[in-house]
């Protein structure tokens, strides 16, 4: 089969990744095997790439936004049939064991296992996935449009409930990529005022085409104080800056994996009168479950960027550079 894989980490420019032929893969018992139709591209994978997360196995095949077609079955596997349409996300194992798993934060589990970072990832004809761990994907989303929906999706709907957002409140959003455009659409359709900030000049148009109240510059003040934020640029300088726009009581929920250096804090001004800075980690298959009911009964509207399969490096230079507004999607044909 054809794929990419990290092979040298670095720099995105210094061509860590390479292409060429891999062994077909074969599920194992719990296991289906998937044609890869399209896989979404993540920041995440940019983050591996460049070594920011290094990477678990040796030459890991990268992706975690995955759509294919069920092509053969493992032993034992029957949840899904051959030829149904199947999605892989981030999260491709847990142990179900330890005190996490035990109380329903299976995101929290000692010893997961990652698409794309611990196991060969959707950057590739083929991909295999516990079938336990995959997603049936809503009719009313194209392939393309589902990619981005099984990570920049469901993140930015952890990240949203971990904002605890009130109802009809006043939700800042700091970057607004391909997570961010989507949790912005949930938090509006249940009724939020969205106030962006970000660098990107069409992302800033993008962000007020979907109803966003206010798109400004990354470093500009809201015209509110916000409720809550959510931080998805991986910019740990604009912790402070988002914490000192919340109105008291208000939560800022840093949506990325990798977050440059935060600057130290002004408790005073930054952390005081209840204002709260939380982390998001990974997400439940339970969280996965429930925001593809919610998308598709919005629907919602990703806005993707189409790239052939060869065309990965490039994607994820491009991604680097903010060169396209909402989320890349790579094609196996």
């Amino acid at each position: 089969m054809r794929a990419w894989w990290v092979a040298n980490p670095g720099p995105i420019t210094g061509r860590p990744l390479v292409f060429g032929e891999r062994p077909d893969p074969s599920p194992e018992p719990g296991e289906v095997l998937l044609a890869v139709r399209v896989c979404g591209v993540c920041r995440t994978d940019l983050h591996l790439a460049e070594g920011d997360l290094q990477p678990r196995q040796p030459n890991v095949v990268p992706g975690h936004e995955v759509v294919g077609e069920v092509v053969e079955l493992g032993e034992g596997a029957n949840r899904f049939s051959v030829g149904e349409r199947v999605g892989v996300a981030w999260l491709g194992a847990t142990c179900g064991r330890c005190r996490f798993c035990r109380r329903s934060q299976e995101n929290l589990c000692l010893s997961p296992t990652f698409t794309g970072w611990d196991r060969d990832g959707g950057y590739a004809d083929l991909v295999t996935v516990n079938q336990d761990y995959a997603y049936r994907i809503p009719e009313v989303f194209s392939d393309e449009q589902a990619a981005p929906l099984l990570c920049a999706g469901i993140i930015g709907f952890r990240a949203l409930r971990r904002a605890q957002l009130p109802d009809g409140g006043r939700l800042g959003i700091y970057g607004f990529g391909g997570s961010a455009h989507l949790a912005a659409q949930v938090a509006i359709h249940q009724g939020a005022k969205v106030y962006v900030m970000t660098r990107s000049e069409d992302a800033r148009r993008l962000a007020l085409d979907l109803g966003a109240a206010f798109a400004g510059d990354a470093d500009d003040e809201p015209p509110v104080p916000l409720d809550s934020a959510i931080l998805f640029a991986p910019a740990g300088w604009l912790v402070p800056q988002a914490l000192r726009a919340l109105d008291r009581g208000g939560t800022l929920a840093v949506a990325g994996i990798h977050l440059s250096d935060i600057p130290p804090l002004h408790y005073g001004s930054e952390l005081f009168q209840e204002r709260q800075l939380r982390s998001v980690t990974a997400n439940t298959r339970a969280d996965g479950e429930e925001f593809f009911r919610i998308a598709a009964d919005i629907p919602l509207r990703p806005t993707t960027v189409a790239y052939p399969l060869r065309g990965a490096a490039q994607a994820l230079r491009d991604l680097a550079e903010d060169r396209f507004t909402g989320a890349a999607v790579l094609h196996m044909s």
